[in-house]
């Protein structure tokens, strides 16, 4: 099987690594309109050929889409315009977005969108990382709009990359990421902003920052050229949990200000039951 990757970062990277190794696909097609990505991810075979995107499309027999989330919906159309019987799949973080697009289109059945449920703050062809999905979940979203082979392949696809599947209207998905995900992201930002802001002593953040706070402020490494288009594709979803987030702040704030420990107390014990659902 030939598999075509359009933007060979991360996540389409780790993807062809795993694929090629598990024999799943035999040959690499990459398309990347960055140079260095180019060369770097030929350097480390994570593809055997660089093409231009029409001779990438007409070529293969599995596409992923694995941009930043607004350029795939740019090219979604132009993708579908040029397949015949091949299956295409993002992996993108938003999915109304793109599903609306999608079913604008003759061939919506061989589009299937998904989001695997993993990621690092690193990002470029030399981040990827073989058989960095096991045990992950991934989210195919408005299943009943998919053709059952194309739907069997991408299932095939994330077995093989050791995920397990749920099954998500895309709406919903978008709902539920904005608070599992997107927060994750803007508050480790904006920490960090914190930090950078308050802290004018470099060398005291570099000695004196903790396991915890390192944990914490992980995600602010990450590419603004992907999560500015998330935000904003989700912004009305990203505003719902950002307002509760400030809410749940104020409430330390006040208890600080107002010496109430007991109230305090109470704030970081229902948080606790959090571990019910992290073990």
């Amino acid at each position: 099987m030939r598999l075509t990757v359009i933007g060979i970062g991360l996540i389409g990277g780790s993807i062809a690594m795993t694929l090629k190794q598990k024999g799943f696909v035999d040959h690499v097609i990459g398309v990347d309109n960055n140079p260095m990505h180019q060369d770097q991810a030929l350097q480390l075979g994570i593809v055997d050929e660089m093409m231009s995107l029409e001779e990438a499309i007409v070529s293969a027999d599995l596409i992923v889409i694995a941009t930043p989330v607004n350029i795939a919906e740019k090219l979604l159309s132009t993708i579908l315009d040029l397949i015949d019987k091949q299956v295409v799949f993002d992996v993108g973080s938003t999915k109304e977005s793109i599903v609306q697009i999608a079913n604008g289109h003759s061939n919506r059945g061989r589009f299937v969108p998904t989001h695997p449920m993993w990621g690092t703050e690193f990002s470029g062809p030399e981040a990827a990382q073989q058989d960095a999905f096991k045990e992950k979940a991934t989210v195919i979203c408005n299943k009943e709009q998919i053709d059952e082979d194309a739907l069997t392949l991408v299932k095939q696809v994330y077995e093989q990359l050791g995920m397990h599947i749920v099954y998500m209207d895309a709406m919903k998905h978008d709902i539920h990421v904005a608070y599992v995900s997107h927060i994750s992201h803007i508050t480790s930002f904006a920490l960090a902003n914190t930090v950078l802001e308050k802290e004018k002593e470099s060398d005291a953040i570099f000695e004196l920052a903790s396991g915890g706070f390192e944990s914490t402020v992980r995600l602010a490494k990450s590419n603004a050229a992907m999560w500015v288009p998330i935000f904003m594709q989700n912004k009305e979803n990203v505003l719902d949990v950002l307002n509760e987030h400030i809410s749940q702040l104020k409430k330390f704030k006040s208890c600080l200000e107002k010496e109430n420990s007991d109230y305090l107390s109470d704030l970081i014990e229902n948080a606790n039951g959090i571990k019910r659902i992290l073990k």
